[in-house]
C-alpha cells in the first residue's frame, strides 16, 4: 500500500500542508509573546535538526521503501529548522532594515540580498554538506528533496523580488516586516515562465523515473515523492499570479496577531507614588473614623 502513487502523493501532500501549518504556527505564537520566544523557538526546535540530521546519515545505505520515507522526512526536518530559524528572525541577513524609496536597482539587490544572506549560506553549506555526505549511496533520496526544495525557493524568492501580481504577508512575523519592502506587484516578470517551465519539466522527469524504475519499489516510491514535492512547488508558484487563496489553507488554525506593543505576560500592580498614598492611607483613616463615631 505505501508504494501505490495515489498513497505517496498524498503522504507528500498531507506532510507539506501539516509542517507548513505548524511552522507557521509556533511563529505567529511566538510572535505574539515576544522576541525572545522566537529564539525559545528556535532552541526547542533543536531536536528536530537533529533528528533530521540523524534520519538522513543513516538511510543513505538503506534502499527499502521504509528508509526512502525515513530520508524524505529527515530532509523535511532539517528544512523545516532552518525556515523556523528564518521566520524566528534568528538566521537571516546582516540587512533587517527596509527598502529607501529612492535605492536604485543594484543598492535595492544589494539590500534584498542582505535580508537573506546568512540564511541562503546555511542552505547551500547544508546541502553540499549532504551532498558531500552521500557519495555514491544508493538511497540519495533526502539529498534530492532538500535540493529540490532549495531551488524551489530560491526561485520563489526571485519571482517576489522582481514582482508578482498576488503576494501574501498575512503570515509574515514582526521579525522580517521590513521583508515586504523588497517585493515588487507587478502583472508578470520575465523569469516567472521560465521559472515555472523548469520546475513542471522536472516533475515531468520524476514521474518519467519513477514509471521506469523497473519493479524497484523504493526508487518508485522516491520518485513519485519527488514528482509531487515539484508539484507543489509549482503550485506555490502559480498561487503568485492566480488568486487562489493559499492562506485559507492555513490562516483557520492562526492564532490571532496581537497589536504592536502587546505582550503575554502577567500584569504587576506597579507602586503608588508616596504623596498619593500618604493621601489615601489619611483619607482610609478619616472614613474609619467618621463610621466609628456614627456607630456610637
Amino acid at each position: 500500500m505505501l508504494t501505490s502513487p495515489w498513497v505517496v502523493a498524498l503522504s507528500a501532500i498531507f506532510v507539506w500542508w501539516f509542517s507548513t501549518g505548524i511552522l507557521l504556527w509556533r511563529v505567529r505564537h511566538a510572535d505574539n509573546r515576544g522576541p525572545e520566544s522566537h529564539l525559545t523557538s528556535v532552541i526547542i526546535g533543536l531536536p528536530m535538526l537533529f533528528a533530521g540530521a540523524w534520519g538522513y546519515v543513516h538511510t543513505l545505505q538503506d534502499a527499502t521503501v521504509q528508509g526512502v520515507y525515513v530520508a524524505f522526512l529527515s530532509s523535511l526536518a532539517v528544512w523545516g529548522w532552518i525556515e523556523l530559524a528564518f521566520l524566528s528572525g534568528v538566521i537571516t541577513g546582516p540587512n533587517t532594515d527596509p527598502c529607501p524609496t529612492h535605492a536604485g536597482p543594484l543598492e535595492r539587490f544589494l539590500r534584498a540580498v542582505g535580508t537573506v544572506l546568512w540564511h541562503e549560506i546555511v542552505l547551500v553549506t547544508v546541502l553540499v554538506a549532504m551532498a558531500m555526505h552521500a557519495g555514491d549511496a544508493p538511497n540519495r533520496f533526502g539529498l534530492w528533496t532538500f535540493l529540490i526544495l532549495f531551488v524551489a525557493r530560491v526561485s520563489a524568492k526571485l519571482n517576489l523580488y522582481l514582482g508578482v501580481p498576488y503576494i501574501n504577508v498575512e503570515f509574515l512575523p514582526s521579525t522580517l516586516s521590513h521583508l515586504s519592502s523588497y517585493f515588487r506587484r507587478t502583472r508578470m516578470n520575465h523569469f516567472f515562465p521560465l521559472s515555472v517551465t523548469l520546475l513542471t519539466f522536472a516533475t515531468g522527469c520524476w514521474v518519467e523515473r519513477a514509471i521506469s524504475s523497473g519493479g524497484s519499489s523504493h526508487r518508485e516510491v522516491g520518485f513519485w515523492l519527488l514528482a509531487a514535492l515539484t508539484a507543489l512547488a509549482v503550485l506555490e508558484h502559480w498561487f503568485m499570479v492566480v488568486n487562489l487563496q493559499d492562506r485559507k489553507l492555513w490562516k483557520w488554525m492562526m492564532p490571532e496577531r496581537r497589536p504592536p506593543g502587546a505582550r503575554a505576560f502577567r500584569p504587576v500592580s506597579a507602586p503608588l507614588p508616596e504623596p498619593v498614598r500618604r493621601a489615601e492611607t489619611k483619607l482610609l483613616k478619616e472614613e474609619a473614623k467618621g463610621a466609628l463615631v456614627k456607630s456610637r
